[in-house]
């Protein structure tokens, strides 16, 4: 707060000493520090008073919120432009495609031939008991779990 160095505390001291003189300067440094300790303390309570007065907590809080939603805006704005973005995205490539449908058909029956049916799976042999529970066999050639040594 001052920029008072210590040379100009030495010299404060020293004319103290010779104007107060040596047996009353320790009282009045005491004096002196309990009024500076009483200033200071009115002086933090003038603050917090005139702080509750004008509302700056409030206001304080009132521009964080702000801040708050303008990056929530921002932030939105920009989610809003990619969805956006993204949507064209799709409907221009459903643009390029005749009929859907039909293109949605054909690639199913490309991936049937392509693909042999579950039932006929080389390599085994599948029967079902009466009570529902599968009898699966597997080639000669393939090892039985159960066999092994």
């Amino acid at each position: 707060m001052f920029d008072i160095g210590f040379f100009e505390l030495l010299v404060i001291g020293v004319v103290s000493l010779l104007v107060i003189g040596p047996e009353r300067l320790p009282e009045t440094l005491r004096t002196m520090a309990l009024w500076w300790g009483r200033l200071k303390r009115g002086l933090q309570s003038t603050r917090a008073e005139f702080e509750q007065q004008i509302g700056a907590d409030d206001i304080r809080r009132q521009l964080h919120n702000e801040d708050v939603m303008r990056r929530l805006n921002a932030n939105r704005e920009e989610i809003e432009r990619t969805v956006k973005e993204n949507v064209e995205q799709l409907h221009d490539s459903f643009q390029d495609v005749p009929n859907p449908h039909a293109a949605l058909e054909e690639l199913k029956k490309a991936t049937e031939n392509q693909l042999p049916p579950l039932d006929s799976a080389e390599g085994s042999n599948t029967t079902k008991h009466k009570d529902g529970r599968d009898n699966s066999t597997t080639d000669s050639n393939s090892p039985n779990p159960s066999q092994q040594p």
